[in-house]
């Protein structure tokens, strides 16, 4: 069952049916989100979607199907080129799901009035926790925004439409004092002042007002219960279930032997383990003897290379990989003999094919329990469906440095994938101790008069990624950050140098996108 509810600028026009036939069910001339709980209230496990009146031509209701693969799905769509929230959130929003594209299904907790669907499970679930009676875009950033980390799944979804309307479509822009009453409401405190602060050192406009305001609302609750939501796709992303490992080594002979142990006691066993053996001493063999000596359940593919560095590596795994499925592992894991396994149904659950595990070190207190979706990625602890490496690549530009594993995740995301937290599959990473033979790695700023700040590559992963004022609001954190570590000494002269070293960061990080790799 479904109901698709027409609006102007958020006041219902008119409700259809899954037959687009009009419904008198349900009064028009409301607001949507007064409609949306009134509908939820007396239909249970139902799709509703909201479309704007000018979009109405362009409803792609066949896709809604493969859209909604499960309960906590929630996906719209903005064809605009602005969005409800000013640019300027990104003074204090870290994560990677702010600058969206638009091309693909992308994961995002930006949610549009102009056309979008979520199923009334979920706002039975929420409806206390949310205020029917703000505006309609600021009513459905707020709900995504505090359910997407509790495991409600969002996305921005092109599909939802047939085709890029023609006319030019407008969104409507909260005001500045909206865009600070979101930040008090769904950050911390500190996040309220630093953007008014961002305010006044990047557009050079004071704040005051908004900031008092503020004093009148309070942080909204996250303490949602979404579990309660049981999921099981529609999806069906896996055919047979054959799967590789990729291992990349270095000096770890004992650990390395010891996953080999575990992933032989797997009751889904992998088709091919691959480990890819690097030691940059000229005259060193492999002293892997064990791969050659004992009996493995599996195949084992093993290449042996002087050039050290784990993308590399991992590259040269990736070319090997023969199966459906790859996991991604690490040569000093542990993990129980249904990894796997676990991992399979958690797949076939939530119908992804990206996931990445639980990764602490075994001292290490497991803290959040909801499986949900991540801004980060793991490239000790994931598997992904086959096909995408043939289309991704560890950047070799993140070489002995940062960011790599955050740089491929985003690479998944920009293809369609979105990347999921299992938060019941673990996985231990014992972070043992370096072999000896590892040589130091000298970076090609390292003799620089002035050391850039942040690390070039994690300049480039932010320039790539980030808004602008992403990149603002995290130099201006960063600068916060070191000066304290500083001891506030000499602020003056402090900024000045801290202004060199950004300035050098992002030069080098330049040079490093314009490096060509064998």
């Amino acid at each position: 069952m479904m109901f698709i509810v027409l609006h102007n600028d958020g006041v219902v026009s008119s409700i259809l049916d899954e037959a687009l036939e009009p419904v008198s069910l349900f009064d028009t001339g409301n607001p949507v989100p007064i409609t949306l709980k009134t509908i939820a209230q007396t239909n249970r496990k139902t799709l509703v979607v909201w479309c704007h009146e000018h979009l109405k031509e362009h409803v792609n209701s066949e896709a809604f199907e493969t859209i909604f693969h499960h309960e906590r799905i929630f996906a719209s769509y903005n064809p605009s080129t602005t969005d409800y929230l000013p640019k300027q959130l990104g003074y204090v929003e870290r994560s990677f799901f702010l600058k969206v594209n638009k091309t693909v299904t992308y994961p995002t907790w930006l949610m549009s009035s102009h056309i979008g669907g979520l199923n009334t499970e979920v706002l039975r679930n929420l409806t206390r926790h949310l205020n029917h009676n703000e505006s309609f875009d600021y009513f459905l950033l707020s709900l995504a925004k505090r359910a997407m980390v509790e495991g409600l799944f969002c996305y921005s979804e092109h599909k939802l439409l047939t085709s890029k309307p023609t006319e030019v479509i407008t969104t409507p822009q909260a005001s500045k004092q909206e865009l600070f009453k979101f930040v008090r409401q769904h950050y911390k405190w500190v996040w309220v002042i630093f953007l008014a602060w961002c305010y006044a050192i990047f557009e050079r406009k004071t704040s005051v007002f908004s900031v008092l305001k503020c004093v009148f609302y309070k942080r909204l609750k996250t303490d949602f219960n979404l579990e309660t939501i049981a999921i099981q796709s529609t999806k069906r992303e896996i055919e047979n279930k054959s799967i590789d490992v990729i291992i990349p080594t270095i000096g770890r002979k004992k650990y390395l032997y010891d996953v080999l142990q575990d992933l032989a006691k797997q009751t889904h066993l992998p088709k091919n383990v691959i480990i890819v053996e690097q030691n940059p001493q000229s005259n060193a063999v492999s002293e892997l003897d064990y791969l050659l000596t004992e009996i493995w359940p599996f195949t084992i593919k093993h290449t042996f290379t002087h050039q050290p560095g784990v993308c590399n590596a991992r590259n040269i795994a990736l070319s090997q990989v023969e199966s459906e499925w790859t996991l991604l592992g690490d040569d000093d894991n542990r993990f129980k003999s249904n990894l796997i396994e676990s991992l399979f149904k958690a797949i076939e659950k939530y119908g992804v094919t990206v996931a990445s595990t639980v990764y602490l070190q075994s001292h290490e207190a497991q803290t959040f329990f909801k499986t949900a979706q991540t801004s980060i990625f793991g490239s000790g602890n994931s598997i992904i469906k086959s096909e995408l490496i043939q289309k991704t690549a560890f950047n070799l530009n993140y070489e002995f440095n940062y960011g790599e594993d955050s740089d491929f995740g985003m690479q998944l995301r920009h293809l369609g994938e979105d990347v999921i937290f299992l938060a019941d599959v673990s996985i231990t990473h014992l972070k043992a101790p370096m072999g000896g033979y590892r040589t130091k790695i000298k970076q090609q700023w390292e003799d620089a008069a002035i050391q850039p700040k942040p690390s070039p590559t994690i300049q480039l992963l932010y320039q790539t990624y980030f808004t602008k004022q992403q990149l603002l609001g995290y130099k201006l954190l960063l600068f916060l950050k070191l000066l304290k570590a500083n001891g506030f000494k000499n602020p003056i002269a402090f900024k000045k140098r801290f202004k060199k070293q950004w300035q050098q960061s992002v030069l080098w990080s330049q040079k490093l996108k314009q490096q060509q790799h064998a």
